[in-house]
């Protein structure tokens, strides 16, 4: 039974897929659990009308144009008042992982039930991470899992023995932006030096079986 004086959840959706926009439009307008604030068809449409608009909850296809939905996160990571994320996609082995690795809060397959879908959303919205199948608590133990998806993509490059010079060229940021994020890595890895990131990096990467 729906208790009608608690406050609906207020959700957006973006899908590039304009039937499942529909469906879910439709399934989330109907449930008076939820208030519906706009869809999207874009990234970019999303994060504007998030920018301006209170949501709680967003249901986001991972491959959403142009951004993609990892970019998405981590643009939204940064702002305040951000809702938390539901990614609703294809039912994958890694999808998961990527989405919570990514920063989102939760995962809901496309193959299952519709009713999976806004159970994932109300347990989201009431603080929980929700990812079907996958062990949170490994990944929380995992200090690579722990990086910010640029602090991996610097780890990545940093074995392959770029400088500090040729990474602020790599991603367009200056040198001191650079020591700062290899001094949060550096911190997150429990490691001194560029030296022992590498190690740890190449470490992890043969222990995952990659």
């Amino acid at each position: 039974m729906i208790n009608q004086d608690v406050k609906p959840i207020n959700i957006m959706l973006a899908d590039n897929n304009p039937l499942i926009l529909s469906g879910m439009s439709d399934i989330f307008d109907r449930d008076p659990r939820f208030s519906l604030v706009a869809t999207s068809a874009t990234a970019e449409g999303f994060l504007g009308m998030v920018m301006r608009v209170p949501v709680e909850i967003g249901v986001i296809g991972w491959q959403l144009p142009v951004l993609g939905g990892a970019k998405l996160i981590e643009v939204l990571r940064d702002q305040e008042n951000a809702p938390r994320l539901v990614i609703y996609g294809d039912d994958t082995p890694e999808l998961p992982r990527l989405a919570m690795t990514a920063g989102a809060a939760g995962f809901a397959p496309r193959s299952g039930d519709i009713e999976v879908l806004l159970s994932t959303c109300i347990q989201v919205a009431a603080g929980k991470m929700v990812f079907p199948f996958l062990d949170i608590r490994d990944l929380q133990n995992d200090p690579i899992q722990q990086l910010s998806r640029r602090e991996r993509m610097i780890l990545e490059a940093l074995s392959k023995g770029m400088t500090n010079r040729e990474l602020s060229a790599e991603f367009d940021i200056s040198i001191n932006t650079v020591k700062f994020h290899l001094s949060n890595l550096f911190d997150k890895l429990s490691v001194r030096n560029r030296a022992q990131a590498i190690a740890f990096y190449y470490s992890s990467r043969l222990s995952n079986g990659t």
